[in-house]
Protein backbone atom coordinates (compact mmCIF):
# COMPACT_ATOMS: atom_id res chain seq x y z
CA UNK A 1 0.00 0.00 0.00
CA UNK A 2 1.52 3.35 -1.08
CA UNK A 3 1.52 6.55 0.99
CA UNK A 4 -1.51 7.99 -0.80
CA UNK A 5 -3.59 4.89 -0.14
CA UNK A 6 -2.45 4.87 3.50
CA UNK A 7 -3.55 8.52 3.89
CA UNK A 8 -6.94 7.75 2.34
CA UNK A 9 -7.36 4.68 4.54
CA UNK A 10 -6.33 6.68 7.61
CA UNK A 11 -8.87 9.43 6.80
CA UNK A 12 -11.60 6.84 6.28
CA UNK A 13 -10.84 5.22 9.63
CA UNK A 14 -10.83 8.61 11.39
CA UNK A 15 -14.13 9.47 9.77
CA UNK A 16 -15.50 6.08 10.83
CA UNK A 17 -14.34 6.66 14.44
CA UNK A 18 -15.90 10.14 14.57
CA UNK A 19 -19.19 8.86 13.11
CA UNK A 20 -19.23 6.00 15.62
CA UNK A 21 -18.61 8.31 18.59
CA UNK A 22 -21.24 10.85 17.48
CA UNK A 23 -23.84 8.14 16.77
CA UNK A 24 -23.32 6.43 20.12
CA UNK A 25 -23.34 9.81 21.93
CA UNK A 26 -26.70 10.79 20.43
CA UNK A 27 -28.25 7.40 21.17
CA UNK A 28 -27.02 7.48 24.79
CA UNK A 29 -28.25 11.07 25.11
CA UNK A 30 -31.76 10.09 24.00
CA UNK A 31 -31.70 7.05 26.31
CA UNK A 32 -30.60 9.41 29.10
CA UNK A 33 -33.51 11.77 28.42
CA UNK A 34 -36.02 8.93 28.62
CA UNK A 35 -34.28 7.65 31.75
CA UNK A 36 -34.49 11.14 33.26
CA UNK A 37 -38.24 11.23 32.60
CA UNK A 38 -38.78 7.76 34.07
CA UNK A 39 -36.68 8.44 37.19
CA UNK A 40 -38.51 11.73 37.76
CA UNK A 41 -41.95 10.51 36.68
CA UNK A 42 -43.13 10.20 40.28
CA UNK A 43 -41.86 13.67 41.15
CA UNK A 44 -43.47 15.22 38.04
CA UNK A 45 -46.74 13.43 38.85
CA UNK A 46 -46.62 14.73 42.44
CA UNK A 47 -45.85 18.25 41.23
CA UNK A 48 -48.91 18.23 38.95
CA UNK A 49 -51.21 16.73 41.59
CA UNK A 50 -50.03 19.08 44.34
CA UNK A 51 -51.11 22.07 42.27
CA UNK A 52 -54.74 20.91 42.36
CA UNK A 53 -56.74 23.38 44.47
CA UNK A 54 -59.88 23.29 46.58
CA UNK A 55 -61.63 26.58 47.28
CA UNK A 56 -63.50 26.70 50.57
CA UNK A 57 -66.02 29.56 50.54
CA UNK A 58 -66.90 30.89 53.99
CA UNK A 59 -70.06 32.58 55.27
CA UNK A 60 -70.03 36.38 55.06
CA UNK A 61 -70.81 36.84 58.74
CA UNK A 62 -67.86 34.74 59.98
CA UNK A 63 -65.62 36.52 62.46
CA UNK A 64 -61.92 36.93 61.78
CA UNK A 65 -60.97 34.88 64.86
CA UNK A 66 -63.07 31.95 63.63
CA UNK A 67 -61.50 32.14 60.16
CA UNK A 68 -57.97 32.12 61.62
CA UNK A 69 -58.84 29.15 63.85
CA UNK A 70 -60.35 27.25 60.92
CA UNK A 71 -57.31 27.93 58.71
CA UNK A 72 -55.01 26.64 61.46
CA UNK A 73 -57.10 23.45 61.64
CA UNK A 74 -56.69 23.04 57.89
CA UNK A 75 -52.91 23.53 58.07
CA UNK A 76 -52.59 20.66 60.54
CA UNK A 77 -54.78 18.31 58.45
CA UNK A 78 -53.16 15.27 56.80
CA UNK A 79 -54.47 16.13 53.34
CA UNK A 80 -53.37 19.80 53.23
CA UNK A 81 -50.05 20.89 51.73
CA UNK A 82 -50.62 24.65 51.65
CA UNK A 83 -53.38 27.17 52.42
CA UNK A 84 -54.01 30.78 51.41
CA UNK A 85 -56.74 33.03 52.83
CA UNK A 86 -58.51 35.29 50.32
CA UNK A 87 -60.61 38.11 51.80
CA UNK A 88 -63.71 39.60 50.13
CA UNK A 89 -61.73 42.67 49.05
CA UNK A 90 -58.84 40.61 47.63
CA UNK A 91 -61.29 38.40 45.70
CA UNK A 92 -63.00 41.52 44.31
CA UNK A 93 -59.69 43.04 43.19
CA UNK A 94 -58.64 39.79 41.44
CA UNK A 95 -61.99 39.47 39.65
CA UNK A 96 -61.91 43.15 38.63
CA UNK A 97 -58.48 42.59 37.03
CA UNK A 98 -59.72 39.49 35.21
CA UNK A 99 -62.92 40.99 33.74
CA UNK A 100 -61.52 44.53 33.36
CA UNK A 101 -64.51 46.20 35.06
CA UNK A 102 -65.18 47.46 38.59
CA UNK A 103 -68.29 45.35 39.27
CA UNK A 104 -68.40 46.44 42.95
CA UNK A 105 -69.04 50.08 41.96
CA UNK A 106 -71.62 48.95 39.42
CA UNK A 107 -73.53 46.72 41.86
CA UNK A 108 -73.02 48.95 44.87
CA UNK A 109 -71.82 46.08 47.05
CA UNK A 110 -69.31 43.17 47.02
CA UNK A 111 -71.20 39.88 46.40
CA UNK A 112 -68.10 37.70 46.84
CA UNK A 113 -67.42 35.59 49.92
CA UNK A 114 -64.15 35.21 51.81
CA UNK A 115 -62.43 31.94 50.99
CA UNK A 116 -59.48 29.71 51.75
CA UNK A 117 -57.59 28.16 48.85
CA UNK A 118 -56.19 24.73 49.74
CA UNK A 119 -53.52 22.83 47.83
CA UNK A 120 -53.72 19.12 48.53
CA UNK A 121 -50.98 16.58 49.08
CA UNK A 122 -50.47 14.32 46.06
CA UNK A 123 -51.87 11.20 47.77
CA UNK A 124 -55.23 12.94 48.27
CA UNK A 125 -55.49 14.50 44.80
CA UNK A 126 -58.08 12.06 43.45
CA UNK A 127 -61.87 12.18 43.17
CA UNK A 128 -62.62 9.65 45.93
CA UNK A 129 -60.38 11.35 48.52
CA UNK A 130 -61.61 14.83 47.61
CA UNK A 131 -65.25 13.72 47.95
CA UNK A 132 -64.50 12.55 51.51
CA UNK A 133 -62.63 15.81 52.26
CA UNK A 134 -65.58 17.84 50.91
CA UNK A 135 -68.00 15.92 53.14
CA UNK A 136 -65.76 16.46 56.17
CA UNK A 137 -65.31 20.21 55.55
CA UNK A 138 -69.02 20.79 54.88
CA UNK A 139 -69.77 19.83 58.50
CA UNK A 140 -68.17 23.08 59.73
CA UNK A 141 -70.83 25.77 60.28
CA UNK A 142 -68.68 28.57 58.83
CA UNK A 143 -68.24 26.74 55.48
CA UNK A 144 -70.67 27.85 52.78
CA UNK A 145 -69.36 25.72 49.89
CA UNK A 146 -66.39 23.60 48.81
CA UNK A 147 -65.53 24.08 45.14
CA UNK A 148 -63.14 22.16 42.87
CA UNK A 149 -62.85 21.19 39.21
CA UNK A 150 -63.89 17.56 39.16
CA UNK A 151 -63.35 17.06 35.42
CA UNK A 152 -59.84 18.56 35.60
CA UNK A 153 -58.83 16.25 38.47
CA UNK A 154 -60.14 13.18 36.62
CA UNK A 155 -58.27 14.23 33.48
CA UNK A 156 -55.01 14.79 35.37
CA UNK A 157 -55.15 11.37 37.08
CA UNK A 158 -56.03 9.58 33.84
CA UNK A 159 -53.26 11.34 31.92
CA UNK A 160 -50.65 10.59 34.60
CA UNK A 161 -51.39 6.85 34.33
CA UNK A 162 -51.52 6.96 30.54
CA UNK A 163 -48.23 8.87 30.24
CA UNK A 164 -46.49 6.42 32.62
CA UNK A 165 -47.49 3.46 30.42
CA UNK A 166 -46.50 5.28 27.21
CA UNK A 167 -43.10 6.16 28.72
CA UNK A 168 -42.38 2.54 29.62
CA UNK A 169 -43.35 1.30 26.15
CA UNK A 170 -41.38 4.09 24.47
CA UNK A 171 -38.32 3.29 26.60
CA UNK A 172 -38.46 -0.37 25.57
CA UNK A 173 -38.76 0.50 21.87
CA UNK A 174 -36.00 3.08 22.13
CA UNK A 175 -33.67 0.57 23.75
CA UNK A 176 -34.23 -1.91 20.89
CA UNK A 177 -33.72 0.83 18.26
CA UNK A 178 -30.59 2.02 20.09
CA UNK A 179 -29.14 -1.49 20.07
CA UNK A 180 -29.77 -1.72 16.34
CA UNK A 181 -28.28 1.72 15.56
CA UNK A 182 -25.14 1.25 17.64
CA UNK A 183 -24.68 -2.28 16.32
CA UNK A 184 -24.93 -1.11 12.68
CA UNK A 185 -22.55 1.80 13.30
CA UNK A 186 -19.95 -0.48 14.88
CA UNK A 187 -20.36 -3.05 12.12
CA UNK A 188 -19.55 -0.39 9.54
CA UNK A 189 -16.49 0.59 11.56
CA UNK A 190 -15.28 -3.03 11.78
CA UNK A 191 -16.10 -3.58 8.08
CA UNK A 192 -13.51 -0.94 7.15
CA UNK A 193 -10.86 -3.09 8.88
CA UNK A 194 -12.03 -6.54 7.78
CA UNK A 195 -8.84 -7.25 5.81
CA UNK A 196 -6.71 -6.48 8.85
CA UNK A 197 -8.82 -8.93 10.89
CA UNK A 198 -8.35 -11.71 8.33
CA UNK A 199 -4.60 -10.97 8.00
CA UNK A 200 -4.12 -11.26 11.77
CA UNK A 201 -5.96 -14.59 11.74
CA UNK A 202 -3.88 -15.91 8.83
CA UNK A 203 -0.59 -15.21 10.63
CA UNK A 204 -1.73 -17.35 13.56
CA UNK A 205 -3.38 -14.92 15.97
CA UNK A 206 -6.09 -16.39 18.18
CA UNK A 207 -9.62 -15.05 18.00
CA UNK A 208 -9.41 -13.49 21.46
CA UNK A 209 -6.11 -11.82 20.48
CA UNK A 210 -7.70 -10.43 17.27
CA UNK A 211 -10.77 -9.21 19.14
CA UNK A 212 -8.86 -7.53 21.99
CA UNK A 213 -7.58 -4.36 20.20
CA UNK A 214 -10.97 -3.80 18.51
CA UNK A 215 -12.87 -4.15 21.77
CA UNK A 216 -10.40 -1.92 23.67
CA UNK A 217 -10.60 0.70 20.90
CA UNK A 218 -14.39 0.55 20.86
CA UNK A 219 -14.55 0.89 24.67
CA UNK A 220 -12.43 4.05 24.33
CA UNK A 221 -14.95 5.33 21.77
CA UNK A 222 -17.74 4.40 24.16
CA UNK A 223 -16.03 6.39 26.92
CA UNK A 224 -15.83 9.49 24.67
CA UNK A 225 -19.48 8.99 23.73
CA UNK A 226 -20.52 8.64 27.38
CA UNK A 227 -18.69 11.87 28.31
CA UNK A 228 -20.41 13.74 25.45
CA UNK A 229 -23.81 12.29 26.51
CA UNK A 230 -23.09 13.39 30.11
CA UNK A 231 -22.36 16.95 28.96
CA UNK A 232 -25.53 17.12 26.85
CA UNK A 233 -27.66 15.70 29.68
CA UNK A 234 -26.05 18.06 32.16
CA UNK A 235 -27.09 20.97 29.93
CA UNK A 236 -30.68 19.67 29.73
CA UNK A 237 -30.87 19.18 33.52
CA UNK A 238 -29.52 22.71 34.06
CA UNK A 239 -32.14 24.17 31.69
CA UNK A 240 -34.94 22.22 33.41
CA UNK A 241 -33.87 23.48 36.83
CA UNK A 242 -33.65 27.04 35.54
CA UNK A 243 -37.16 27.03 34.06
CA UNK A 244 -38.97 24.50 36.30
CA UNK A 245 -37.35 25.09 39.66
CA UNK A 246 -40.17 23.35 41.55
CA UNK A 247 -38.97 19.94 40.36
CA UNK A 248 -35.48 20.45 41.81
CA UNK A 249 -34.10 17.62 39.68
CA UNK A 250 -30.51 18.72 40.18
CA UNK A 251 -30.90 18.52 43.96
CA UNK A 252 -31.60 14.78 43.73
CA UNK A 253 -27.98 13.67 43.44
CA UNK A 254 -28.89 10.02 43.90
CA UNK A 255 -31.21 10.21 40.86
CA UNK A 256 -28.49 11.81 38.74
CA UNK A 257 -25.96 9.22 39.94
CA UNK A 258 -28.31 6.34 38.99
CA UNK A 259 -28.95 7.92 35.58
CA UNK A 260 -25.27 8.47 34.78
CA UNK A 261 -24.29 5.01 36.03
CA UNK A 262 -27.03 3.49 33.86
CA UNK A 263 -25.80 5.35 30.77
CA UNK A 264 -22.23 4.17 31.40
CA UNK A 265 -23.29 0.52 31.80
CA UNK A 266 -25.54 0.61 28.72
CA UNK A 267 -22.86 2.38 26.64
CA UNK A 268 -20.05 -0.03 27.49
CA UNK A 269 -22.25 -3.13 27.32
CA UNK A 270 -23.81 -2.39 23.93
CA UNK A 271 -20.48 -1.42 22.37
CA UNK A 272 -18.69 -4.50 23.76
CA UNK A 273 -21.42 -6.92 22.58
CA UNK A 274 -21.65 -5.28 19.13
CA UNK A 275 -17.88 -5.36 18.60
CA UNK A 276 -17.60 -8.96 19.81
CA UNK A 277 -20.13 -10.25 17.29
CA UNK A 278 -19.00 -7.92 14.46
CA UNK A 279 -15.36 -9.09 14.68
CA UNK A 280 -16.46 -12.74 15.00
CA UNK A 281 -18.46 -12.37 11.81
CA UNK A 282 -15.36 -11.49 9.76
CA UNK A 283 -13.27 -14.11 11.54
CA UNK A 284 -15.70 -16.77 10.29
CA UNK A 285 -15.59 -15.47 6.71
CA UNK A 286 -13.39 -16.94 4.00
CA UNK A 287 -10.93 -14.69 2.21
CA UNK A 288 -12.98 -14.39 -1.01
CA UNK A 289 -16.11 -13.42 1.00
CA UNK A 290 -14.42 -10.24 2.31
CA UNK A 291 -14.77 -8.61 -1.14
CA UNK A 292 -18.57 -9.11 -1.18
Amino acid sequence: MNKKEKRISSRQLRSSYITTVISISLVLFVIGLVGLLILNAHKISQHVKENIELTIFLNDDVKEVEMIRFENILKTSDFVRQTAFVSKDSAARELTQEIGEDFVSFLGYNPLSPSIEVKLKADYANIDSIAKIEKKLSKYSLVKEVSYQKSLIETINQNVKRISIILLVFCGLLFIISLSLINNTIRLSVYARRFLIKTMELVGATRSFVRAPFIIKSLCHALYSIIIAYILLGGVIYMINEHVQELEIMCELDTIAILYAGIMVVGFLIVWISNFFAVNRYLRMKGNELYA
